[in-house]
């Protein structure tokens, strides 16, 4: 991206222009939520203000115009995901509420005593304890594919954990600690090739990198809107069809029903089956804004300029005496994951705050990963399409001076 594109792209981010404690905000916090264009909170209001009405159900005006900005928003989301058909999008109040939806209905269709699950150690907690409290339910096993010195899965091992007892693979595209990107094209194809099917989650994955579910032959594959740039408490799931039809509904209540007495329920079809009570027709509308937001500045130019942000900031945290980073995968998203000599990750997170560079400490939702390296933590700086060099050396500026008051 060139000068002029960043200053217009950074416009759009009014909470970039922010002060914290009187010094310029520089916000590398993005893998935990990114901030929101002015068009997706300007999506919010019009929708309040202009046709706010339950969906589905009423035959009026304000009804009809929402309802069909629900589902057009369905629409923009498997276009994005590279979906087939749009009935393969469930809205969900977000990843962890999607892989929460799989572990139970596709648990309670599929999985009995002695199956086994198959997870990997780099998991956010959101893709572990669902699948640990289907094992505690069902009596089933929970496997972990473990991984090299680089942060990188180990592919060998995952393969012999693939057996007849292993009913579902569940793993992440990016690791949200390490930034490792997972081959996760041929997780899919080693598990197919035994008719498993496996979940992806996508949450760190889908604001960084053209995702195309069709391509992968993903069976589901989850993801927040808060991670790319949309609003909080919604997000989505992808399952295919077959699936998706094979498996009962999650929750039970209005809009999932076909038809309801005291004696039978029939649940609705796809999508409805699984979304239960009044959807959240005004997020899913600024998703959709969201999507087209970062489509019209392209998902490879995305990419290529966040690759260049995290080879710069690579390369300039490397300045800085007992530097160490965690995660250094041939394949990495735009995360780095770090440790200076023996200060503990809070409290250099602490005094860059007091600089007004908002970073992330401590075991980041993984604590199984942190605990298998053996440190306490780290400091996690992630950088999005809006961050700069500048903001990086502003970073590292900050950071060799807390390193000398802290050593």
């Amino acid at each position: 991206m060139n000068k002029q594109e960043l200053i217009e792209i950074r416009n759009d981010f009014p909470i970039l222009a922010e002060k914290v404690y009187n010094k310029d905000l520089i916000y590398f916090d993005n893998a935990a939520t990114t901030q929101k264009p002015r068009c997706v909170v300007e999506k919010i209001e019009q929708s309040y203000y202009h046709y706010n009405a339950n969906i589905h159900r009423g035959a009026h005006f304000l009804s009809i115009k929402a309802t069909e900005a629900h589902e057009a928003a369905r629409t923009s989301v498997a276009e994005f995901l590279g979906a087939t058909k749009r009935e393969e999008i469930i809205f969900t109040r977000g990843t962890t509420e999607a892989i929460n939806l799989v572990a139970t209905s596709f648990g309670e269709a599929f999985c009995k005593p002695g199956d086994e699950i198959i997870v990997s150690v780099l998991e956010h907690h959101s893709n572990i304890v669902p699948w640990q409290m289907l094992c505690e339910r069902k009596g089933l096993k929970l496997r972990v594919i473990s991984i090299n010195d680089r942060g990188e899965l180990d592919l060998e091992v995952y393969k012999t954990l693939l057996n007849e007892k292993t009913r579902i693979v569940s793993v992440a595209h990016v690791s949200n600690v390490l930034g490792t990107i997972n081959p996760v094209k041929e997780i899919i194809r080693l598990a197919h090739e035994k008719d498993i099917p496996v979940l992806i989650d996508g949450a760190q994955s889908v604001p960084h990198i053209h995702v195309n579910v069709t391509e992968l032959d993903a069976d589901f594959y989850v993801f927040s809107a808060h991670k790319i740039y949309g609003p909080t408490g919604i997000g989505a799931l992808y399952g295919k069809e077959k699936w998706l039809n094979a498996i009962p509904p999650y929750q039970g209540g209005g809009e999932m029903i076909k038809s309801v007495t005291f004696e039978k329920t029939t649940y609705n079809e796809l999508p409805f089956k699984f979304e239960a009570g009044t959807p959240d027709y005004i997020g899913s509308t600024a998703f959709a804004e969201a999507l087209r937001y970062v489509q019209q500045i392209g998902m490879d130019k995305i990419a290529a300029y966040e690759h260049e942000l995290l080879s710069y900031g690579t390369e300039r945290l490397m300045e800085i005496e007992g530097m160490r980073i965690i995660g250094t995968a041939r394949e990495k998203s735009s995360v780095i994951s770090f440790l200076v000599g023996n200060i503990h990750p809070y409290d250099i997170g602490m005094l860059l705050d007091k600089l007004g560079i908002a970073v992330r400490t401590g075991f980041h939702c993984a604590q199984p990963l942190i605990d298998s390296l053996g440190i306490p933590g780290t400091v996690r700086a992630s950088f999005a399409f809006y961050n700069t060099k500048e903001e990086i050396d502003a970073f590292i500026t900050a950071l060799k001076r807390v390193v000398g008051m802290l050593s």
